[in-house]
C-alpha cells in the first residue's frame, strides 16, 4: 500500500534513535506497540457490537473468534 522496503524502515530507525536516543527507544516502541493493541481491540470490539446487534444477540455459533 505505501510501498516500505527495507531501506525506508532502516531509514526510519535511525531517525527514530536520532530523535529518542538509543535509551528510550525501546520504551518508545513498547508504548507504540500498546497503543496499537488498545486501537485494535477498541475496533474489534465496536465490529463484534455492530454485529451482534445486526444479528440480533449473542450469537453463541461463532465464539472461535471471540477472545477469552
Amino acid at each position: 500500500m505505501f510501498g516500505v522496503g527495507p531501506v525506508e524502515l532502516i531509514i526510519l530507525l535511525v531517525v527514530v534513535l536520532l530523535v529518542v536516543g538509543p535509551a528510550k527507544a525501546p520504551s518508545v516502541a513498547r508504548s507504540l506497540g500498546r497503543g496499537l493493541r488498545e486501537v485494535k481491540d477498541t475496533v474489534d470490539g465496536a465490529q463484534r457490537e455492530v454485529r451482534d446487534a445486526v444479528l440480533g444477540g449473542d450469537d453463541d455459533a461463532d465464539d472461535t473468534t471471540r477472545r477469552a
